[in-house]
């Protein structure tokens, strides 16, 4: 009889690429059910794991929706040479981002929870919006209030739009949206 071989590997899925797994699970079944009804059990279910496996990563399904968003966002890009330039492709970012199949419903579900939970709030604040807000502030060299009513403005009518019709914004709409918004920013030039 020879001697079993043992593994270096621990038992279990491997670490690397199971965050990735949870992440699309977790679009998929927000996009399949709902955001209310995407519960940790049916997340862990979609994605193969246990639900252990999400809540020794995250404490709750809101931080894990944060990081899930994290994650399908990625680092604005900061595309023009202008101040027109910069803030329409951020709009027009974060609205394809909103667009896509999840994301929107993932977003408006963790802002609505986040207004009775102070803590996911801050989460909210301090993971989601603050890396993009300090990306935006130094893109354009305007102060945290300026930036912060510029994602408020430009956020909230595209969620806005996610909640009350279910679809993400019409290509036309973001151009309108972009075309009232820069103005008041860009101290009435509009796009250019």
């Amino acid at each position: 009889m020879t001697p079993a071989s043992t593994s270096a590997r621990p038992p279990g899925r491997p670490r690397s690429g199971v965050n990735a797994v949870v992440f699309a699970a977790t679009l998929s079944t927000v996009e399949e059910l709902g955001y209310a009804h995407a519960t940790v059990d049916r997340i862990a279910a979609a994605a193969g794991v246990a639900k252990t496996t999400i809540y020794r990563r995250w404490p709750s399904k809101g931080a894990l929706i944060v990081d899930c968003l994290l994650d399908a966002f990625g680092p604005l890009p900061v595309e023009g040479t202008t101040r027109a330039e910069l803030m329409s492709s951020a709009i027009h970012w974060i609205a394809a981002k909103i667009g896509e199949p999840g994301v929107g419903d993932a977003f408006a579900g963790v802002f609505s929870d986040a207004v009775s939970d102070p803590a996911l709030r801050e989460v909210l604040s301090a993971r989601l919006q603050d890396p993009y807000r300090l990306a935006l502030q130094g893109a354009l060299g305007e102060p945290a209030n300026r930036v912060l009513f510029f994602i408020d403005v430009v956020v909230g009518t595209l969620l806005h739009r996610m909640g009350m019709t279910g679809e993400p914004m019409a290509d036309a709409d973001v151009a309108a949206l972009v075309e009232m918004v820069l103005p008041h920013f860009t101290g009435g030039a509009g796009p250019t």
